[in-house]
């Protein structure tokens, strides 16, 4: 989907799984965002330190602030989690688990961190989660830090967390946006062809 704005496709996800029905086929969307801090559900603005010209937006989704902008790939889910037999807290499980495998494969040893979601390289955020869900779907999604501008992180505290560090996967590997992408959508696919519940 590209470069999209974050309240355009905001309202696009709201309206698809408003309309959608049992039998519906699940959607997966990858795209990018113009920069833009994102405030979820139980977020304070007062973790956004220094907003400068970066527009701020207080959006459905859970967690805390985050920041979105360029080379960095955002995913989002919207899936029939009645179908699927999954929790909000086995989705994420389930998300979480896929980002590592993607980090496998490039020979990254990423982890999680019990009550902090999201996946970490060496205690530094990589990838983070936020999800709705809505009539059984869930919606938002996931976003990771692949080869873009990370000072916008230091004027938040992500994830409401003072002094975590954030990372990219640039900093450990040569790889291009595109490859990474494909990789990724390759493992949600066979994930979710085969759910485990």
């Amino acid at each position: 989907m590209g470069l999209q704005e974050y309240s355009k496709i905001w309202a696009s996800m709201v309206n698809t799984v408003l309309s959608k029905s049992y039998n519906d086929p699940d959607e997966i969307w990858f795209l990018e965002h113009p920069p833009v801090f994102t405030v979820g559900l139980g977020g304070s603005e007062k973790h956004i330190l220094s907003q400068g010209k970066i527009p701020v937006i207080r959006s459905d989704r859970g967690g805390q602030v985050t920041y979105h902008g360029p080379g960095q790939l955002v995913v989002y889910f919207l899936l029939n989690l009645r179908r699927l037999g999954w929790g909000p807290k086995h989705l994420i499980g389930e998300l979480e688990n896929s980002i590592i495998k993607l980090f496998d494969k490039y020979g990254i040893n990423s982890s999680k961190i019990e009550g902090a979601p999201g996946v970490y390289v060496e205690k530094e955020k990589i990838a983070s989660i936020g999800l709705k869900i809505k009539k059984g779907f869930s919606y938002h999604g996931i976003s990771i830090n692949i080869d873009m501008d990370l000072e916008p992180f230091l004027r938040i505290n992500t994830c409401g967390y003072e002094a975590l560090k954030v990372t990219q996967l640039s900093n450990f590997r040569k790889i291009y946006f595109q490859d990474v992408q494909d990789s990724f959508e390759s493992i949600l696919i066979d994930q979710l062809k085969h759910p485990k519940s």
